[in-house]
């Protein structure tokens, strides 16, 4: 279970206490503000200090360029979604994308 859209609305320390969940999902007002370096955006090494304390994993939202990955990278954050790594799409693409990435995996490994 996950905690999404953490930081903002009823997402907050309280749903982490009363909640069961593995997985923290940083919500993307954070990301989005991180090359202007605003206050909301230094909270984020805060957020990932708090997921580690509670052993949750962390996935950042709304990742749309690799300044942004490289620093939640550098933070600690392991997984992110956003336009970075794919726009939304149809189900049959999403599949064809997927093993296209599975074969390209095979061939390397190979």
């Amino acid at each position: 279970m996950a905690v999404d859209d953490f930081g903002t609305g009823y997402s907050n320390l309280k749903q982490l206490r009363d909640i069961s969940c593995d997985t923290l999902k940083i919500d993307r007002s954070f990301i989005s503000e991180m090359e202007d370096g605003s206050i909301r955006s230094t909270l984020i090494p805060h957020i990932v200090d708090i997921a580690k304390q509670l052993n949750l994993k962390i996935v950042a939202e709304g990742v749309e360029n690799e300044m942004q990955r490289s620093a939640l990278l550098d933070e600690g954050v392991e997984f992110a979604q956003g336009w970075l790594f794919g726009k939304a799409m149809p189900m049959a693409e999403l599949l064809a994308l997927i093993k296209k990435q599975k074969q390209k995996q095979e061939q390397e490994q190979a």
